[in-house]
C-alpha cells in the first residue's frame, strides 16, 4: 500500500499530468452534481485506496458485529432494560412498535470507522438514514477518468465500489419480504426528506438511477404526501416504496401537522427503508449495549472477540459501577481520572442546520453558537 501511494505521487509530480486531471476532476464534480451545501464533495487528487486483503477483513468484521447489533434489536422485545440503556424517549418507543414488515432493524446503515496500519477501529453507526451511497458513486466513475488514475491503473489493479445497486436490491429485497411474496409489478419508489437539505442533489442521483433500473421514482417531503386509508400519494404518483431519508427527530416536531407518511407505514400500505425501527440503533449508546458485560451473553464467541478488538468502549454518563477490562469501577470516578483519553459525546441526536446558498461556515458556525445560546445548550451538542 505505501508502495502504491509512493508510486501515485510521482505520478502526480510530473508535468501537466496533475493539472489535466484537476481540470477534469472539477468538470466532472459539476457534471455529476457531486455538490453538498453549495461545495464540491471531494476536490481533490488524492483518493483513499484500500488494499483488496483488507477490505475482505473489514468485510467480515463489519458483518459479524452486524449480526450483533440486529440481536440488540430482537432483544429490546425480552429485555426491556436495553431500551432504557439507549435512551429510547416514549414517542420513539411507540414508533419502534409499529412493525415494519420485514425483520432487518436497518437494511442500510453506516458504521463510521477508521483504518490505519495498526488498527481498524469504529467511531460509531449511522443507523438510521446513512447519505454518500450515490456521491460515492459518482465519484468512482469520475476518478477513474483521470488521466492520473489511468496511469496508475497501467501498473496496480483498481476495483470500484459501486453502492446504488446494492442499495435498490435492499430495497427490492425488503419490499419482496414486506408482501411476503413476489411482486407482481414494478414498485414506485419515493425519496422522502425535508426541503431545501444540502443532500437534495444526491437525490437526485438516486432517482436518476432508479429510473435507469426501470423503477418509477420521486422525490418528495412530508408535506406533499396524502393518504386515503388505502394508499400513499405524492400528487398522482401512487407509492409503493418510501426510502426514507427524513430523520426521527425532524419528524417529531411535524408529525401531527403532516400525519399521512406515519398513517400509511402504520396501516402496512407502504414498505419504508429504513423503518423507525432503526431509531434504535441510530442513538450513540447503542455501543455501551454492545460492549457492557451484562449483555455479552446475547453474542456468539466471534461476536464477543469482534466487539471486542473493534468497537470502542462506551458507557452512558451516569452515577453508577461499572466494568472495564473485566474489573469492577465507579463510572463517574473513572471518567474524571481518564478524562484525557475518553471522549464525551451526545446519545442522542444532533441538529441539522439549513441555510441558503451563499452560507459561509463560518457563518454557519455563528448561528450554530447563536441558537444553543437561545436554548441553553452547549454547541458542542
Amino acid at each position: 500500500m505505501h508502495d502504491a501511494v509512493a508510486h501515485y505521487h510521482e505520478l502526480l509530480a510530473k508535468e501537466n499530468l496533475a493539472e489535466e486531471s484537476r481540470a477534469m476532476l472539477d468538470e466532472g464534480l459539476e457534471r455529476s452534481k457531486l455538490i453538498f451545501g453549495g461545495r464540491r464533495l471531494s476536490p481533490y487528487l488524492r483518493p483513499h485506496f484500500v488494499a483488496e486483503d483488507d477490505f475482505a477483513r473489514i468485510t467480515v468484521i463489519c458483518e459479524t458485529v452486524w449480526s450483533a447489533i440486529q440481536k440488540v434489536k430482537d432483544a429490546c422485545l425480552e429485555i426491556p432494560s436495553i431500551i432504557g440503556e439507549l435512551g429510547v424517549t416514549e414517542v420513539e418507543r411507540d414508533l419502534i412498535s409499529i412493525d415494519p414488515g420485514y425483520r432487518a432493524v436497518s437494511p442500510t446503515a453506516r458504521l463510521d470507522s477508521f483504518l490505519t496500519d495498526e488498527a481498524y477501529s469504529f467511531v460509531e453507526l449511522n443507523g438510521e438514514s446513512p447519505a454518500g451511497i450515490a456521491y460515492a458513486d459518482a465519484a468512482y466513475e469520475i476518478y477513474s477518468s483521470l488521466p492520473v488514475m489511468k496511469r496508475f491503473a497501467e501498473t496496480y489493479h483498481l476495483r470500484a465500489m459501486f453502492g446504488r445497486r446494492s442499495l435498490l436490491d435492499v430495497l427490492l429485497r425488503s419490499y419482496e419480504e414486506f408482501l411476503g411474496r413476489k411482486a407482481d409489478r414494478i414498485p414506485t419508489i419515493a425519496i422522502v426528506d425535508l426541503k431545501g437539505l444540502p443532500t437534495q442533489k444526491e437525490f437526485e442521483l438516486f432517482k436518476e438511477y432508479f429510473e435507469g433500473q426501470g423503477y418509477p421514482a420521486i422525490i418528495c417531503s412530508p408535506d406533499e404526501l396524502e393518504f386515503d386509508g388505502q394508499r400513499l400519494r405524492s400528487g398522482v404518483t401512487e407509492i409503493d416504496i418510501v426510502y426514507k431519508r427524513l430523520l426521527v427527530n425532524e419528524y417529531l416536531p411535524i408529525m401531527q401537522q403532516y400525519p399521512d407518511l406515519l398513517d400509511a407505514y402504520r396501516a402496512h400500505s407502504i414498505c419504508m427503508v429504513n423503518s423507525f425501527q432503526s431509531k434504535l440503533i441510530h442513538k450513540k449508546a447503542i455501543f455501551a449495549v454492545l460492549t457492557a458485560s451484562r449483555y455479552a451473553r446475547l453474542f456468539s464467541e466471534d461476536e464477543r472477540a469482534a466487539i471486542s478488538a473493534h468497537v470502542p468502549w462506551t458507557r452512558r454518563v451516569r452515577a453508577e459501577k461499572s466494568d472495564y477490562v473485566d474489573k469492577e469501577i465507579d463510572l463517574l470516578e473513572f471518567i474524571m481520572t481518564n478524562r484525557d483519553r475518553l471522549v464525551l459525546k451526545r446519545s442522542a441526536d444532533a441538529i441539522r442546520f439549513v441555510h441558503p446558498p451563499g452560507y459561509s461556515y463560518y457563518t454557519m458556525l455563528r448561528e450554530k453558537l447563536r441558537w444553543s445560546k437561545a436554548v441553553g445548550s452547549n454547541p458542542g451538542d
